[in-house]
């Protein structure tokens, strides 16, 4: 999709009343503010204008604030308001797509993906394709055709505050789009808080592990071999990586280098020869495959 026909509406204006209060979407997960989260998400898909309505939270980000009317009184009030912001009054003006998101999605680029993608070969009596976790719909994770999503509002007219989302949507043609993975889980608490976090810090070391350059495990192995005096074929770094690999598949991530450890102690104690080596990790590796299927 490109600028021309999609729209986007970011809810953020919460109290946040179970995390105690303040501004969810200034909230930082894997190193950046939910809010930076959505809108980078938004922006990526093409999304203009992007409304973002609630309080101003940040002054510099590249969206239109708006506000509902009164303040607080839900995610229907929040919709019609970012509805009236957008560009242009008419149907005809308007964006095709218009995206409609919580503040508060730490897989929000996840999110924006999918429900792009679906929109694009939706049917075209479609008004809408919103994602449904365990059955619940996520009306906050969806993507409306612009002129539904006005003329639901205007069905509403001035009973907006405290509308629930299903009176206001649910009488749209929606495609269902199942969550599979969760990503529409979002953070209410702050043990949701933490467990994301952890989460999220867990995918960046993974991440990381999976991007180093050859060259640099190809440097600290010389480095090795220099301040201890190894041979090339001391330090076999194909076979040791391939231990932990299958270790971590077949037991669990942090056994792998204990393992890893272990086999190197085995091989000293039986001489340490390089044939030695490779017999301790073949036991190592053939026991970590006989437990995956315990």
């Amino acid at each position: 999709m490109t600028a021309t026909t999609l729209g986007a509406i970011l809810l953020v204006g919460g109290r946040s009343t179970r995390m105690g209060g303040g501004a969810k979407p200034l909230l930082e997960v894997g190193g950046r503010t939910l809010l930076s989260r959505a809108i980078g998400a938004m922006t990526d898909a093409g999304c203009a204008p992007i409304i973002a309505v609630g309080p101003q939270l940040d002054s510099d980000a590249p969206v239109r604030w708006a506000r509902e009317d009164p303040p607080f009184s839900g995610p229907a009030a929040g919709i019609a308001a970012g509805v009236s912001a957008q560009s242009g009054h008419g149907d005809g003006d308007a964006p095709e797509w218009t995206l409609v998101l919580a503040g508060d999605l730490p897989h929000v680029e996840r999110v924006t993906a999918q429900l792009t993608e679906a929109a694009t070969s939706a049917p075209s009596a479609a008004e809408a394709v919103v994602l449904s976790a365990g059955g619940h719909p996520q009306w906050l994770a969806g993507i409306y055709r612009t002129a539904a999503l006005r003329a639901a509002v205007r069905a509403a007219g001035d009973e907006l505050a405290g509308l629930a989302c299903r009176a206001l949507l649910g009488g749209l043609d929606i495609t269902w789009l199942a969550d599979e993975d969760g990503i529409t889980a979002d953070i209410d608490t702050p043990a949701d808080l933490a467990r994301m976090r952890a989460a999220f810090e867990e995918e960046t070391v993974s991440e990381s592990s999976r991007t180093l350059p050859p060259e640099a495990l190809d440097e600290w192995a010389l480095a090795l071999r220099e301040r201890f005096d190894l041979d090339a074929e001391d330090v076999p770094i194909g076979l040791i990586l391939d231990l932990a690999r299958d270790v971590a598949n077949g037991v669990a991530r942090p056994a792998a280098p204990f393992s890893a450890f272990v086999a190197g102690l085995v091989a000293g104690r039986a001489g340490g020869t390089p044939e030695q080596v490779r017999e301790a990790v073949a036991a190592v590796v053939e026991l970590a495959g006989d437990w995956k299927e315990r």
